[in-house]
């Protein structure tokens, strides 16, 4: 256990506790009421739960009281005809899961830029988490404006050669529709030795969406780990979310134990509920 980790363990104490057992939860002492006002939305990214179908998927949710989602292929393929489109649509809604976002879809071609806007449409979501090659920008552009769908285009890190950093794909939308932003992956930048905060007040106007996730080391061979376990300063990180304001989702998104990451996501959702109650 690190210091930052072991620190706010020993600061947050009954914070944890709020969040964790149900009876302190629901009681109505100043700390529970903070947890229910905070604005900070949480959601799932579904790549968390790869190995699992999205009626198991969903029951996750509903378990963790997870209220929003971000649906990758596994969960709604690409070429989903119109009738399955319609029946995930129908699983979220019944199982009270917001499908706000689909991703992360790969544009090479301006095919690929249209099959995904399409596919967004029909699914009622208002955002693609995105990877546009450099010259599909303009021709997705285009197509932000004529759907009104948001394009956030995501970070990978350390080695990808399209947009490692969230500054890399900034030089290049800073003068587009202002619905063309991120996606602000903090473990990719943490990796790429970059300051999620700063990040995040840098690019605040054009994030519209972030993952949640911690990692071992601050360079190409960090792993991801359980939120509060790795490198990343998370409770400097919310502190920055709270000041901010950030209204979009902060989907979690989970990548070690593709077998079994329901444990490790929840520890993880706890951590983060933890300090945002010590926060407020």
């Amino acid at each position: 256990m690190n210091a930052n980790r072991r620190d706010f363990l020993r600061l947050s104490g009954l914070g944890i506790a709020a969040v964790a057992l149900p009876g302190i939860a629901q009681s109505k002492s100043s700390m529970s009421n903070k947890i229910s006002s905070s604005a900070v939305r949480l959601g799932l990214a579904s790549y968390t739960l790869r190995k699992m179908n999205l009626d198991d998927a969903l029951a996750v949710c509903q378990k963790l009281d997870i209220k929003h989602i971000s649906l990758k292929d596994f969960h709604l393929k690409l070429d989903s005809t119109d009738l399955q489109i319609a029946e995930v649509v129908l699983k979220c809604k019944n199982a009270e899961v917001d499908l706000g976002s689909g991703g992360v879809i790969y544009m090479k071609s301006e095919a690929e830029v249209d099959a995904a806007f399409e596919y967004a449409r029909k699914a009622g979501m208002n955002m693609i988490i995105g990877v546009p090659q450099h010259d599909m920008l303009p021709y997705a552009e285009k197509k932000v404006k004529e759907y009104n769908i948001r394009l956030a285009i995501h970070n990978h890190g350390p080695g990808d050669k399209v947009y490692p950093s969230c500054e890399s794909a900034f030089v290049l939308i800073k003068n587009m529709d202002a619905r063309m932003g991120l996606c602000l992956d903090i473990g990719h930048t943490q990796r790429i030795q970059r300051d999620p905060s700063a990040d995040l007040k840098d690019y605040f106007d054009r994030i519209f969406e972030i993952h949640m996730k911690d990692v071992t080391t601050s360079d190409k061979e960090g792993k991801a780990i359980e939120i509060g376990r790795g490198v990343i300063d998370i409770p400097g990180f919310l502190k920055t979310v709270v000041k901010k304001k950030f209204s979009g989702i902060i989907s979690f998104e989970y990548e070690k134990d593709d077998a079994d990451p329901v444990p490790g996501l929840a520890e993880s959702l706890g951590y983060v509920k933890g300090v945002l109650a010590v926060i407020n």
